[in-house]
């Protein structure tokens, strides 16, 4: 299993209908709406780095309202 934090920006006024239409998607562990640099927070998880990718690309960004997002993968180190 592969695990990242995505980091989201949104629209003006979006970030609590983005992280609440995000935390439906299948993959996505947690999904909450914050202040600073980014609106919401997405904790999320798949099975390779292939399909994280496609979650991130297919799914979270095809969100409306999202602007921007960066991913960050988890290691354990």
């Amino acid at each position: 299993m592969v695990e990242a934090y995505v980091l989201i920006q949104t629209e003006v006024g979006k970030a609590a209908q983005v992280s609440m239409e995000v935390a439906k998607i299948n993959g996505v562990l947690t999904s909450e709406a914050v202040t600073g640099p980014y609106d919401a927070i997405v904790h999320a998880q798949a099975d390779d780095v292939d399909s994280l990718g496609k979650l991130v690309v297919a799914r979270i960004q095809s969100v409306e309202g999202i602007t921007r997002t960066l991913t960050c993968p988890v290691v354990r180190l």
